[in-house]
């Protein structure tokens, strides 16, 4: 059985030939009954403060729960970020080697390209040279005709021209 303070305070004893002073039971009683209705209150408040707190703990029990799949996921997040920059980087790398591979087989055929066009130029500086060289000694073989003595070859040409000269002032008149 569980006492109240008002138990205390309404309890009597039986009056007893030289027992206690009545009085001062009832005034102790009082003050234990307050003492014990104090504690009363005071244990009720401890217990609603317990059943706070455990309410409290649960909502964080359950707060950290959700925290600790959230750093879960977000780990496993980064891991799958950084495989998918990891992946990303490697296909950039290998498609910048492939562009640079393609870049460096185009300047190779281009320089190919050029040599092939500086021999070819080159031959053609040395059959123009060659031809120049014959046109030149042609025309000096020519010079050296024309400066010599007169022939009689020159002679009818000579007279072939004044008359083609004479024909056409003739077919002008």
């Amino acid at each position: 059985m569980r006492l109240t303070a008002l138990d205390i305070q309404k309890h009597r004893f039986a009056a007893r030939w030289r027992g206690f002073d009545p009085g001062e039971v009832e005034t102790f009683l009082r003050l234990v009954a307050e003492d014990f209705e104090g504690l009363v209150r005071e244990c009720d408040a401890l217990r609603e403060k317990v059943r706070a707190l455990e309410t409290r703990v649960e909502d964080l029990t359950g707060n950290e729960h959700a925290l600790r799949e959230t750093l879960v996921t977000a780990q496993a997040l980064s891991e799958d970020l950084k495989r998918t920059a990891v992946k990303e980087s490697e296909l950039m790398i290998s498609e910048a080697e492939v562009k640079g591979e393609k870049i460096l087989d185009a300047a190779h055929r281009r320089a190919a390209k050029l040599a092939e066009d500086i021999r070819e130029m080159k031959a053609l500086r040395g059959r123009l040279g060659s031809a120049l060289r014959a046109t030149m000694e042609t025309h000096l073989a020519l010079l050296e005709t024309l400066c010599a003595e007169p022939s009689e070859e020159d002679a009818v040409l000579e007279g072939k021209v004044a008359y083609l000269t004479r024909r056409a002032q003739a077919g002008e008149a």
